[in-house]
């Protein structure tokens, strides 16, 4: 199906189970998952508490897959050089969080990973107007984040349109990432709108069927939206 976009899966381990996140990391990876999606909370800057970059460093022996590294933390610059050194292939920080935005970018390419940036619902894209060339993924929340779990809000259909427009009329070649409240139902919506790289908690890590059922289920609606863009 030539329409079919790129589509990348990122399971977030916030919905796995804590006890095992080896087994999750595998079961996801051989489900075909790319990405594995680590929600770190600090607590301050969301009101829920996860962990940190010794995670990342225990997990990354047992996985291949790109270790997608979302800092939901405030002054997020004090820990992006040991994020880096655990495994982290992209660190995502939150405009919200940063006084210096580009320099926290430069910062994060500098220590060898790729460098995102997370907008809330709320924040509108001119945030993030004249970082592109320093960006290598936007993630657009289509949740407020904190919590696993969450319903989708429709009003960020547009805001993904807009930003596929933004990242596309500057000419870059940055990752765009949608994350929260996706299943099958609003895969096809997010794709179509412009998303490339779907983060996917409860619908993977809590699919009836398993993990393996819970991105397959996606990547059906992918393609299934692929017949409309």
């Amino acid at each position: 199906m030539s329409g079919v976009p790129r589509v990348l899966i990122a399971p977030s381990l916030l919905s796995a189970d804590f006890a095992h996140f080896a087994q999750a990391v595998r079961e996801a990876r051989e489900a075909g998952a790319e990405l594995l999606h680590f929600d770190v909370m600090d607590g301050v800057f969301v009101p829920n508490i996860t962990f940190g970059a010794q995670m990342v460093q225990a997990l990354r022996h047992h996985s291949d897959a790109i270790f997608d590294v979302h800092l939901m933390i405030v002054q997020p610059e004090r820990y992006i050089e040991q994020f880096a050194q655990a495994g982290a292939d992209i660190i995502t920080v939150h405009a919200e969080a940063c006084v210096h935005l580009q320099r926290t970018l430069a910062q994060i390419r500098e220590s060898g990973a790729r460098a995102g940036v997370a907008l809330n619902p709320a924040t509108p894209l001119s945030a993030i107007e004249y970082v592109i060339p320093d960006i290598d993924l936007l993630l657009v929340m289509t949740v407020n984040p904190g919590f696993g779990g969450q319903q989708f809000i429709t009003e960020m259909l547009r805001k993904i349109a807009r930003a596929r427009a933004m990242l596309d009329e500057a000419g870059s070649e940055a990752w765009l990432e949608v994350d929260g409240g996706i299943n099958g139902t609003t895969t096809p919506l997010v794709v179509r709108a412009g998303a490339r790289v779907l983060v996917a908690g409860s619908s993977v890590f809590g699919h009836p069927e398993g993990v393996r059922a819970g991105v397959e289920e996606l990547r059906q609606a992918v393609w299934e939206a692929g017949e409309k863009v």
